[in-house]
């Protein structure tokens, strides 16, 4: 049994709500489903409320090997621009931008900001997604009203992203465009598009600077992949033989996916970020580079 005495400086809240800042969902819904969770001793339910001073007895073992791992890496995330409404970070690949269901919500990056916020008015949200293996610029907003600004911002296409990645084989054009509809968030198809320019060619992979114009869940690897070409080490949507060769000749062990710029109207202002590409994946560059054509 494992016990929690609830902080007084916290507020009352949903247990579920107040066990979400410490767990992973999957871990949350299996005490509930076990009735293993009781507070001051009492059997409690996922809508009990929680209340300073309370203790909290839960019954089933957490597994912590996993979210060790994580929080090894919560210190490289990197803030490289903040103001009063809104911050800019460079997340490393390996750490999710929220809980799931094998991430608990301390091990993410809006669970790190917001322990780091706590007992401020500020209430850190996020605006768009990265991937966890997907490295680079994420936007985060302060409070609720700039979040709201910066979602309708991004879905009338007035924030510009920018992605590095290197996809399998040789692309025939210079430049392109992928346009092709992905499932949207009720599952039903709405439009993508994603705009791309060849930097390098290898022997047989392609560096390709990526634009977006919608912002679709894993676009960028639906749409190579769609085209024949997927995102090196996707482990989801790419060519899995080919991967593990990848892997074993280049020792990558996550896709090579990169946000390196993004760009917004802000305060008046055009405000413009970069993040270099990270070690891992200038190593392989560098390494394929006896292969450039």
């Amino acid at each position: 049994m494992h016990e929690i005495v609830v902080r007084t400086q916290e507020s009352a809240k949903k247990l579920e709500n107040f066990l979400k800042k410490e767990f992973p969902i999957g871990y949350i819904r299996k005490l509930l489903r076990k009735n293993g969770v009781r507070i001051n001793g009492r059997r409690a339910k996922a809508e009990d409320l929680v209340c300073p001073g309370d203790r909290i007895q839960l019954y089933v073992e957490f597994e912590k090997k996993a979210s060790r791992d994580r929080t090894q890496s919560l210190a490289e995330i990197d803030i490289i621009y903040q103001d009063d409404l809104l911050l800019v970070l460079n997340k490393p690949a390996g750490i999710a931008v929220h809980e799931g269901k094998s991430v608990r919500k301390g091990d993410s990056v809006l669970g790190v900001l917001e322990a780091n916020y706590r007992g401020t008015d500020i209430r850190p949200q996020l605006v768009h997604r990265l991937d966890k293996d997907t490295s680079g610029l994420l936007l985060v907003a302060k409070n609720s009203a700039t979040a709201k600004e910066l979602e309708t911002r991004f879905q009338h296409g007035d924030v510009e992203k920018e992605y590095l990645c290197l996809v399998k084989g040789r692309l025939r054009l210079h430049e392109g465009h992928i346009d092709f509809p992905l499932p949207g968030r009720q599952g039903n198809p709405v439009h993508a598009l994603t705009r791309y320019h060849v930097l390098r060619q290898f022997s047989d992979a392609t560096l390709v600077r990526v634009k977006i114009e919608t912002g679709r869940l894993h676009q960028i690897r639906l749409h190579f992949a769609k085209l024949g070409y997927p995102v090196i080490m996707d482990e989801q949507h790419g060519d899995f033989a080919y991967n593990r060769r990848f892997r074993k000749q280049f020792g990558l062990k996550r896709q090579f996916l990169h946000a390196e710029k993004l760009a917004l109207q802000h305060a008046g202002k055009l405000k413009q970020w970069t993040a270099p590409l990270p070690e891992d994946l200038n190593e392989v560059l560098n390494r394929l580079s006896t292969q450039e054509l």
